[in-house]
């Protein structure tokens, strides 16, 4: 599975597109701009998105890769 298949198949499980979800995440301190601030531990943002959003483990890294910057919308 592509890593943008993984975007849509959140956006269509949660309706929270990855703009919502760098938005959601500034909202609760993690973002630094676009990115994550130092020190945000994947373990942090997993945990978040499985109570909030119910994405499974594969799902919530993908966004925490997308939130990091080592991932983009469009990469295969």
């Amino acid at each position: 599975m592509s890593f943008q298949a993984y975007l849509d198949s959140i956006q269509t499980k949660t309706g929270q597109s990855p703009d919502d979800f760098r938005k959601l995440a500034a909202e609760k301190g993690f973002m630094e701009g676009r990115l994550l601030k130092g020190g945000v531990k994947a373990g942090e943002i997993t945990t978040w998105l499985k109570a909030e959003f119910a994405l499974g483990h594969g799902h919530a890294m993908a966004i925490y890769a997308l939130l990091k910057g080592t991932k983009s919308e469009g990469d295969r």
